[in-house]
Parts: C-alpha cells; structure tokens; sequence
C-alpha cells in the first residue's frame, strides 16, 4: 500500500521531500555498494531457453482469435554463473525470440552479470531491435544480479514505493461452449468475493449492441464501486470503437485498451483518443524507449501499457514510465505470462510513483491473468498471489521465486 504523507507547507513538503529523498538514495546506494563488495565475483557460464506449451482443457481466446486457442506456450530464459547463482525471464515465444536469445548468448558468456548496463546496450546494439530477446534476458538477468548482491529486483531500481500493489483480474476470455451474457457476469461475481475490486474483460467478437447487453450485465452485478475495464483485442474500427465507448463510459468504465489494431504503429489512435468519451490504454507492442516516445509525442493514449518481456525488460519499462510521466500519461504495464512475469512486473509497479501528489487513489495497478495457464501456479514454489485484490512486493533477492525446474522441464517442448 502507498505510505501516507503528512500534511504540510507545499515548500516544506518540498523540502522534506528532497531531504528525504536525499537520504533515501543515499542509504539505497550505500546499501547496494555494501552489498556490491560482499557480492561473489561471478561470470555466466551458461544461458537456457525453455519453450513450454500446455493442451488447454477448453478451448478459449480473445475477441479475434478464430479458431480459439486450444493450446498455450511461453519462453523461459535461464542464466547461469561459476558461481551456482541462476537467474530466470521470461519473454513470449513468437517473431524469432529463442534463435535471437541464442544468437546474443556469446556477449554474455564469461561475463560478470553486475556489469547491468554495460551488458543491456551489448544485448540491444547487437540483435537489430529484437526486444522481445532482450526482455526475456534482461528480467533473467535483474533476477540474477539480485540474488548476487542479496538484494530484491525493486531495490535494486531505487526502492520501491509501496509493499503491496493492486492487481487487476484479467478475465472474462471468449470460452468454447460458453455464451458470454451468461458466462461473464458469473465469472465477475466470483472475482468479487475472491477480494478483486478490478477486472478486466475482452470484448469485441460480436456486434456492438450484444456486446453493450453483456458490458451491462456485468455492471449490475458486482455494483457501482467495482472497478471496470475493457480490451478491445484490435477488434474495432474507428466507427465501432466510438460506439462500444458511449457505453463503456455511460457504465463508468475506467478504460478501453487497443480496441484499433496495433499495426502499422498504432494508426488512428490519436484520432480515437480525442473522440473516445472515456481513457484510451495502449502499448503492449510497444518494443522501446524511441517507439514510446513517438507514440507520446502523437498523443496515442490516456494510458501506456508496456510489457517488460515484449519490451526490452524491466529498466526499459521503468524509463518509459517516467517519460509518459513527463506528459500526464500514467503507466499500467500489460501482463501475459507465468509467476516469472507476474513478480517482475510487481516489482516494476512497485517502483512507480502515484501519479499525483494527492491520496493514493488511482496507484498503478498489475494485471493478474486468471485464464487458464499452469505456469502462474505450479512452476514456483512461492507463486505471488492477490490476497484481497493485493499482490504483496516480494523482499527475497532477485524476484524472490524459488523455480521449480523439474516442472518447467515437464512442460517443455
């Protein structure tokens, strides 16, 4: 949860601020330079890539997956040091990702994994700006230097700003033999008493006017104070997105995420963004700091939504935060994957600052994809969990997950 100021003299809470602050970072880099020279003197030996994929007991996708999915896969990254520490990412399997990770291997190899920085533009400069390779590198690599230095991944970025963040329930998905007037109000009934006050549907399969019914019925059932949000999937066009976002906003839904698609780079968006009568969220194509910032520049979204495994990791994520900042745009990073992704972006949203100097009401939120997918539970020990819509920040080195090869390696093909 968000630490509550005081009430203050805006110059004193300035001032404070910047004394605190002050002290905060310099406690933060002592403790990471104390850290840094107790740390082993380590090099990578060896980096691994896992493809996993998993027959999904029924078939289910989003607005234009036709057919529906009937099976699921994720990459895992591995890195390993002379000095027994491993580090593990993750990154989607798609658009040559395992044969980029395996071609920018040999820049790490025999390199020291605190050398951060220095080994990223390496990975980056070499690979044609494949960000998906660098993603999966870069969280496996925050997670091995953290255990290194005996430091968890947020510490490792400056601190974190909150111990507990809320997670969003990302629901609701197109089931075969599942019609979604009934099958999605049930399910965020059920998200309700589980403790979720946010969830996430798709929506977008079938025309507008059905699709307002099933929006309405999922209003009314858990109530005026749930928060609610859609993905549009890149099923709509300018016209048809304009209309399904009169409703969502007649429903007080808090956003409308990609509904145009994403390519060529995002066009219309900002045409859409003026129109749409409530907050356009986009940006989980987004594949660096330059593609962000054109995207700003253009006045693409209300709402910037990078992935860290599809966009060069968690320091690129963070710096495309703090540069949507800069513009009003707050940051509500997209997540799609296995307790590897779910932690780092914990800790990543950890690391974001509330986007006013008001009360915490509109803190920065992690998607918790609650599809069906083995890998969120079973390939963790110590799997992150919401307790009452709250994910708590891991405090164990790295990204504090004790890995379960034996069942990753079950899951591999």
């Amino acid at each position: 949860m968000s630490r509550a100021l005081p009430a203050v003299s805006r110059r004193g809470f300035l001032g404070g601020t910047a004394a605190v602050a002050g002290a905060g970072l310099t406690r933060s880099l002592a403790a990471q330079e104390s850290a840094a020279a107790a740390a082993p003197a380590a090099k990578i030996t060896r980096v691994e890539t896992f493809h996993l994929r998993t027959n999904l007991k029924k078939p289910f996708g989003v607005s234009v997956s036709v057919p529906l999915d009937k099976t699921r896969s994720t990459l895992l990254v591995k890195i390993e040091t002379d000095t027994g520490h491993v580090g593990w990412g993750e990154t989607a399997p798609v658009s040559g990702a395992r044969g980029a990770i395996e071609q920018l291997t040999p820049r790490l190899i025999g390199q020291n994994p605190l050398d951060y920085r220095i080994l990223w533009r390496s990975l980056w400069g070499a690979n044609f700006g494949h960000a998906l390779a660098v993603g999966g590198l870069d969280i496996a690599l925050n997670d091995l230097r953290g255990k290194l230095l005996g430091l968890p991944v947020a510490e490792l970025f400056g601190g974190r700003f909150r111990e507990k963040v809320p997670a969003y329930a990302s629901a609701m998905n197109y089931v075969e033999g599942e019609e979604p007037e009934s099958l999605f109000p049930r399910e965020a009934e059920r998200l309700v008493k589980e403790g979720y006050r946010a969830l996430k549907m798709r929506l977008g399969r079938y025309p507008v006017a059905r699709e307002a019914e099933v929006a309405r019925a999922v209003r009314k059932v858990v109530g005026p104070d749930v928060r609610l949000m859609v993905d549009g999937n890149a099923a709509y066009t300018l016209g048809s997105a304009m209309r399904m976002g009169e409703v969502l906003h007649e429903l007080h839904f808090d956003f409308f995420e990609e509904p145009l698609p994403q390519s060529p780079k995002y066009a219309g968006y900002e045409e859409l963004r003026e129109k749409l009568p409530l907050p356009l969220a986009g940006g989980e194509g987004l594949d660096s700091r330059a593609t962000a910032k054109q995207l700003i520049d253009r006045g693409a979204f209300h709402i910037i939504q990078p992935d860290i495994s599809l966009c060069c990791g968690i320091g690129e994520t963070l710096f495309i935060a703090e540069m949507a900042a800069l513009s009003g745009i707050p940051c509500i990073p997209h997540c799609w994957g296995s307790a590897i992704l779910i932690a780092a972006t914990t800790h990543l949203v950890s690391l974001l600052p509330e986007p006013h100097w008001g009360f915490p009401t509109d803190s920065p939120m992690v998607e918790y994809d609650l599809s069906e997918n083995p890998w969120r539970l079973e390939i963790a020990a110590n799997p992150l969990v919401p307790e009452d819509g709250f994910l708590t920040v891991p405090k164990a080195p790295g990204l504090g997950l004790e890995i379960r090869e034996d069942i990753i390696r079950k899951y591999a093909i």
